[in-house]
């Protein structure tokens, strides 16, 4: 059976989002949980996990730095699938906090943590705060602590439950649209040689450097999208870590009904480009949780 790797260990919101999709699949996947982020990308390029799901924006926090970088600096991962997954998160302690110990301190994931950043404020202003690797390390940590330690921890609730915690809140996420994406990698010298039908392409994403020097060619590359009809849904910038000042840019693309005009586009950007790679075409799945 083939291996998709996410960030684990389970009871995260990847191993969540990681179970929805697999139930989809046509091809089902043995799930790994991995370690961060970018040990489950580099468990895929060296050929130890087939595949793998990680996250690569949340709908209030941002981008995730490490996915992007990672994508950017890579010749032989492509994106077959997106997710977009609807993010919950849960106040859960010990039962012996709820029975009258105060919650003195807060861990979760960093993310978890500024998605709930108005709930804490109001109900516990004084509680101090510490992010650390996933939701269910916090909830793992939060069920060793000491009974008169007063943890609490923000989590989901199987990762929670899977520790023994109980709940003191659920949906504490500031907005209740709240959402992260994920993109399912595999190496592009085995996606052909894994049975699955990944679907109908969707979207794409562009990656691609450009000189900054030269006055309005940004522009120029974004022209070549538009005067194609080939319409630009979102647009992101990291730098080059080449120096300062230069940058890499993420382009999410629909694909359009005549696709030659996503081809003229691939080339007329390739022209003004230092460089471009397209990691992949791919359908979007989104979930109703």
């Amino acid at each position: 059976m083939s291996k998709m790797g996410f960030l684990g260990p389970p009871g995260t919101h990847s191993e969540a989002a990681a179970i929805y999709l697999n139930s989809l699949l046509p091809v089902r996947y043995e799930l790994v949980p991995c370690g961060n982020i970018y040990e489950a990308i580099h468990a895929v390029e060296q050929g130890v996990l087939d595949s793998c799901l990680v996250p690569v924006e949340n709908s209030i926090e941002g981008s995730i730095n490490i996915t992007l970088d990672t994508l950017a600096g890579s010749d032989h991962l492509c994106v077959v699938r997106e997710l977009i997954w609807g993010v919950h998160n849960n106040l859960m302690v010990k039962k012996t906090e709820v029975e009258g110990v105060p919650i003195r301190k807060i861990l979760s994931h960093s993310q978890p943590l500024s998605q709930c950043r108005d709930f804490i404020r109001c109900n516990y202003p004084l509680a101090e705060l510490e992010a650390v690797a996933s939701t269910a390390m916090a909830a793992k940590l939060v069920a060793e602590s000491e009974p008169l330690d007063g943890w609490a921890a923000i989590c989901t609730r199987r990762g929670g439950e899977l520790n023994g915690l109980v709940l003191v809140a659920a949906n504490i996420e500031d907005k209740d649209n709240n959402c992260t994406r994920f993109y399912q990698l595999v190496s592009k010298d085995k996606r052909s040689r894994l049975e699955d039908d990944y679907g109908r392409a969707e979207k794409s994403l562009l990656i691609c450097q450009i000189d900054g020097k030269d006055a309005g060619r940004l522009c120029e590359i974004l022209m070549e999208l538009a005067t194609r009809d080939v319409n630009l849904t979102r647009i992101e910038s990291r730098p080059a870590r080449t120096g300062l000042g230069e940058y890499i840019f993420f382009l999410d693309v629909e694909i359009p009904k005549r696709l030659e005009n996503l081809e003229g586009a691939l080339q007329g950007i390739r022209r003004k480009s230092i460089w471009l790679r397209q990691p992949g075409e791919f359908p979007v799945f989104r979930a109703a949780n």
